[in-house]
């Protein structure tokens, strides 16, 4: 084979293996795969559809019944002491999901089976199995009736908190509408009184824990009382009230010496006031002394009635003087006796300024005095509270401490008071909303959910199965099948021929008067120069020339397209010599070399079919009468190849056979040697097409050996039998094989399968069910 074809082929595997996989391919495969798998896609689910129905047939239904409750603490903050805070305040999540976690514990559940006597009940003391059938029974122990009483409550109830809510959902299941019902709302009872059956114990012990605290904080605080008296009394500490007793704010107790200390300073300041202001006064007064009489400041200044009055008589005597001086004269007698009255008046007004001025300057030394004497009585009240100052911290330390214990006590009394309110109210945080009614309707099992699950699973395991299925057949079935996994052209998938068919049972139509006979035909192609002693054979075996027998049925169209493929390699690379094998025996090799051959000779060419097989010769054995020399004869040199060669007297096909007269243990080496090539080569001269009859790849190495004389390979595989995995060996251990073969045919088909798998051209049979 020529550079060109192989590169050719090579394009075409590379372009059929690295085509994506388009949406219509996709498709087409999955339809192909329902064709061929549907009574197992149907088979499946219709099983699974049964057993899901035997189940909801077998399995006794069940009922649930709910009851709600709420947790809810604002009922109890109402009846809880004023003093706490008032308002929502939000329940924890977690606290939510903790009364979940009690509800679901075997306390509550076991409370419910000895309340409702379940010990004592068959159905909640027999073990039954998956499906409600009895298959054991308790034991004779209460103890052992109670626990698996215990056992089927806990296993059939469900505890379920509302989304984003404080609701708790009970529910129940049972094969009893009623017992559901009365179960749920037992569980909803008990978990109630076991709520309150623990506040009244953590109640109980909390009042008895703070009695004994209340006691001992008591005897602390007289304690502490007695020790802060013990402690004045020693240190002759007397405070003035304003405590409240020993237990009192000791920033409200004040000590004598504080209190003295308080009084004087007080005073020190009001001295030290009235000396500033006594001072004050004795300076004006100094002051006024040397001003003139008549100023009218002196008046103001001192608000005296005395000097007032005087002052006033001097101011009218100066008035009169003056008027009697300037109507009489200053010397006269009576403006003299004026002035001696205003002179007299001058000596009354000092003489009441220096009265004056002795009482201001009295005033101001008796201030001066007693400031002195009290700011000298505040120092020693500050000396001697300095030596009093580490007693007076014991002291408060004392008190301190009997006021934390007289705190202590005072809390834990009102909290021991609190608790024997909340122990006088039997309420708790739970209260139910919706109580439980037996149910109407089952729970479960839900027959369409049954039904769905079943054909889910059933359609899953169908799929699931086929798939496996295919991926496991292995075998060659579609013509695309064997282009992807070989990476060759597909020539022909040819059906199973119809046995029924006899020799020369071609239709009368296909008789051609015009045709000459065999010996012209003989004479005319091969240019023998006599045609006397060239045997006339026929084939004894019908299923060998099938495709000239019946030219319009499916299996000669098959053949047909190979026979178009190997016209079209002999037009355009000259390939004449055809070699025609496949990679086990039974894959009906021979019978597609046969009717290649018949079919192409019948159609006007010069064919030769030549039996290669020196191992398993079916071509002479198939003949009828069969022949009596070969061309192994030709080679050895003991015949003439035209004395060899037969001829079909019906097509006008060249036949070349192998006699053996016993075993050839070196046919390699026959196919090998150079009389057999020259035996090739002068047959290509004078025919048409030389087709080959090969042995099988797998058994014998005959093919290898025989490659270089030959110019394409057809490679037979038989349908739904060869596997992929063998086919793929023998290319990959012989790369010339694979290099020089046309195209592979899938044979012996069967037409009804076929069409689960594809629907090619051939696949529509009955369009060439009767002649034209």
């Amino acid at each position: 084979m020529d550079m060109i074809s192989r590169a050719a082929r090579a394009d075409y595997r590379n372009s059929g293996a690295d085509a994506p996989d388009s949406l219509s391919t996709l498709l087409e495969r999955l339809t192909g795969l329902v064709r061929r798998q549907y009574r197992l896609l149907l088979a499946i689910p219709l099983a699974a559809l049964a057993i899901g129905a035997l189940y909801l047939v077998i399995t006794p239904p069940q009922y649930t019944a709910t009851t709600t409750l709420l947790i809810d603490s604002s009922t109890l903050r109402v009846l809880q002491n004023q003093l706490q805070p008032q308002g929502d305040v939000p329940l924890d999540t977690l606290q939510v999901g903790s009364q979940v976690e009690i509800l679901m514990s075997r306390k509550i559940a076991l409370a419910v089976v000895r309340e409702l006597h379940l010990a004592d009940d068959p159905d909640f003391t027999s073990n039954r199995g998956p499906f409600g059938f009895l298959t054991g029974a308790a034991g004779d122990s209460s103890d052992d009736r109670e626990l698996l009483a215990l056992d089927q409550l806990m296993r059939n109830r469900a505890i379920s908190r509302g989304d984003k809510t404080y609701v708790l959902n009970i529910a129940y299941t049972s094969r009893s509408p009623d017992t559901a019902a009365r179960i749920a709302n037992a569980l909803a009872d008990a978990y109630i009184d076991d709520q309150l059956e623990a506040k009244f114990r953590t109640v109980n012990r909390a009042s008895v824990w703070l009695q004994d605290r209340i006691n001992e904080l008591k005897t602390k605080a007289t304690s502490a009382d007695r020790a802060v008296l013990e402690f004045k009394e020693r240190n002759k500490i007397v405070d003035l009230g304003g405590s409240n007793g020993p237990g009192g704010n000791p920033g409200s107790n004040r000590l004598i010496g504080d209190q003295q200390a308080i009084e004087l300073s007080s005073q020190l300041a009001s001295a030290r006031g009235s000396t500033s202001e006594a001072k004050a006064r004795l300076d004006r007064v100094e002051q006024i002394q040397k001003m003139d009489v008549g100023q009218a400041a002196v008046a103001d200044v001192l608000k005296n009635e005395v000097i007032t009055r005087l002052r006033n008589q001097y101011l009218d005597l100066s008035a009169r003087e003056a008027s009697l001086s300037s109507r009489y004269g200053i010397d006269h007698e009576a403006a003299a006796n004026v002035r001696a009255q205003m002179e007299e008046a001058r000596r009354n007004i000092s003489a009441e300024l220096g009265r004056i001025l002795a009482s201001a300057r009295s005033d101001y030394q008796v201030a001066k005095t007693r400031e002195e004497n009290l700011e000298r009585a505040l120092n020693d009240l500050v000396s001697e509270g300095q030596l009093l100052k580490h007693d007076r911290l014991g002291l408060a330390e004392l008190e301190s401490t009997a006021k934390v214990y007289h705190s202590l006590y005072d809390s834990f009394l009102q909290r021991y008071m609190e608790a024997i309110q909340q122990q006088s109210f039997p309420i708790t945080d739970a209260r139910v909303i919706s109580a439980a009614v037996p149910p109407t309707q089952k729970s479960r099992p839900i027959s369409s959910l049954v039904l769905v699950i079943a054909l889910t699973f059933g359609l899953l395991a169908g799929i699931g199965t086929a798939v496996l299925r295919e991926a496991m057949d292995g075998v060659f079935r579609t013509g695309r099948q064997a282009e992807e996994e070989l990476g060759l052209r597909c020539l022909s998938v040819v059906p199973m021929a119809d046995r029924k068919a006899a020799p020369g049972s071609k239709p009368a139509s296909r008789k051609d008067a015009r045709r000459p006979g065999p010996a012209s035909v003989l004479a005319s192609r091969y240019k023998l120069p006599s045609l006397q002693g060239t045997p006339a054979f026929q084939f004894a075996d019908p299923m060998k020339r099938t495709a000239a027998d019946q030219p319009l049925s499916a299996f000669a169209e098959a053949i047909r397209r190979i026979k178009i493929r190997v016209s079209l390699e002999a037009s355009i690379r000259n390939n004449k010599v055809i070699g025609v094998t496949s990679s086990l025996p039974g894959e009906g090799k021979s019978t597609v070399a046969c009717n290649l051959a018949t079919l192409t000779a019948d159609a006007g060419k010069r064919v030769i079919l030549v039996d290669a097989d020196l191992r398993n010769p079916t071509l002479g054995q198939s003949l009828t009468p069969q022949p009596s020399t070969g061309w192994l004869g030709v080679l050895n040199g003991t015949a003439n190849v035209d004395q060899v060669i037969g001829f079909d007297a019906d097509t006008g096909l060249s036949l070349l056979p192998v006699v053996l007269t016993e075993a050839l243990l070196h046919s390699d080496e026959i196919l090998a040697s150079a009389e057999f090539a020259q035996m090739i080569d002068a047959l290509r001269e004078r025919f048409d097409y030389v087709i080959l009859d090969l042995p099988p790849t797998a058994p014998v190495i005959d093919v290898r050996v025989a490659l270089p004389l030959i110019d394409s390979v057809v490679f037979v595989v038989k349908w739904g039998s060869t596997s992929i995995a063998s086919v793929r060996r023998q290319f990959g251990a012989e790369p010339e094989l694979h290099e020089r073969i046309l195209g592979v045919v899938l044979n012996m088909a069967d037409p009804k399968l076929l069409r689960r798998f594809e629907q090619p051209d051939v696949s529509h049979y009955g369009y060439y069910s009767s002649p034209a």
